[in-house]
């Protein structure tokens, strides 16, 4: 059985000693009534034939429907989620409007059995929040990305 494999990027900023990430509600009907792990970093799935960054990069555009803000990529390693797949995933610092997110979308049959395809958006709504914040919001599998990013900070700014 392969592995299935994602790859996306976290936006950050900090604006007076405060760290704020940003992060995506997943679209779709599953997720429309749910707050607590119904949130995720930007990242989608990729195949063999591209690198992760370069996944990254191309899930961040079709998800928030925005190019990549400058930046360097930092490297916060890759997590296996409880479903098994293994994300990797790039923090990125940068400012981005929520305000101006036009996001990707999917088609799926709902309700499901009816036969009738919808179409749905990739994500409902971005926000920044703290990483207190957006822990409980996030995909469990995710939180360690908020810690990895959060020590990353803390030792750039000698804090």
């Amino acid at each position: 059985m392969t592995v299935k494999r994602s790859a996306g990027l976290l936006l950050f900023r900090t604006s007076g000693g405060i760290l704020e990430v940003l992060i995506a509600h997943m679209g779709g009907p599953a997720w429309a009534s749910r707050d607590a792990g119904a949130w995720s970093v930007p990242k989608g799935e990729y195949e063999a034939d591209e690198t992760p960054e370069a996944a990254a990069r191309r899930e961040f555009v079709e998800e928030l429907g925005l190019p990549v803000p400058d930046g360097e990529p930092v490297p916060l390693g890759e997590t296996r989620q409880a479903s098994g797949k293994i994300v990797t995933v790039w923090a990125v610092e940068a400012d981005l409007d929520p305000a101006a997110v036009v996001p990707g979308t999917f088609t799926m049959e709902w309700p499901r059995g009816s036969g009738r395809t919808r179409e749905f958006p990739e994500v409902d709504r971005v926000a920044w929040m703290t990483p207190e914040e957006a822990a409980p919001r996030l995909v469990s599998g995710q939180q360690v990305f908020l810690e990895r990013l959060s020590e990353y900070v803390r030792g750039r700014d000698g804090s």
